[in-house]
């Protein structure tokens, strides 16, 4: 059966040499230009993978991200002109399979859209996540800690949600502030993030002198223990 991949990027230059190659490897290959029309043509195609550039007009790369991630389990593989890590892990973060950093080889885009399918055939897309007595499930939305469920504020959640999908990796403030608050137009300072930091050890419970979750980076930021 043939696979449709949906290629979300604005240069057609790039987006004629990706569909020359995939085209070539046997793959069916849709194309969308902005963050919108991605998104329609992924409830409407139901590709196999989504291409998706980073850097895109009206809604970035990371919210169509965070859009495509809610509803589906589409495999996403990542454009990016950005070099900075904090963008690729905010990527990978939102629930992005891979990245390539341009300017890119179409071969290599070939090789890692057949390992992520590969990979993705044989592993079921994780919906929980867990680290020791704290519990993370994705499709209902809830967490427990130490078996009693924690109601947490669709920010404190994206905000943990990061953490655990990345346990021990320091996180700065800005990092979390960009997974939070991607495509957010209001001016947020990033001592917002300390703010909610303590909110959410406080419903944890969880000591911020001698934390059993969340670990503060003296200078850095904040990680999962």
């Amino acid at each position: 059966m043939t696979q449709t991949i949906l290629v979300v990027e604005d240069d057609a230059k790039i987006v004629n040499l990706l569909r020359l190659y995939l085209e070539r490897e046997g793959f069916r290959v849709i194309a969308a230009g902005d963050g919108q029309s991605a998104l329609e043509a992924a409830e409407r195609a139901t590709p196999a993978l989504v291409i998706l550039d980073l850097m895109l007009p009206q809604m970035d790369g990371i919210e169509v991200c965070r859009r495509l991630r809610a509803s589906s389990d589409v495999s996403i593989l990542m454009l990016t002109a950005r070099v900075d890590e904090v963008d690729k892990l905010l990527g990978l973060s939102m629930g992005a399979d891979d990245y390539v950093t341009k300017p890119f080889s179409p071969r290599e885009v070939v090789a890692r859209v057949r390992t992520i399918l590969r990979r993705t055939a044989r592993e079921p897309r994780q919906k929980v996540l867990q680290r020791g007595e704290l519990r993370m499930d994705l499709d209902r939305h809830r967490v427990e800690a130490e078996g009693q469920e924690v109601i947490l504020t669709p920010v404190e959640f994206r905000l943990l949600q990061a953490l655990l999908q990345a346990p021990e990796h320091v996180f700065t403030r800005d990092a979390l502030l960009n997974f939070i608050y991607a495509n957010h137009e209001a001016a947020v300072v990033d001592r917002t993030i300390d703010v909610h930091i303590g909110k959410l050890r406080e419903k944890l419970g969880d000591d911020p002198a001698q934390p059993r979750y969340i670990a503060t980076v003296r200078g850095l930021g904040y990680k999962l223990l």
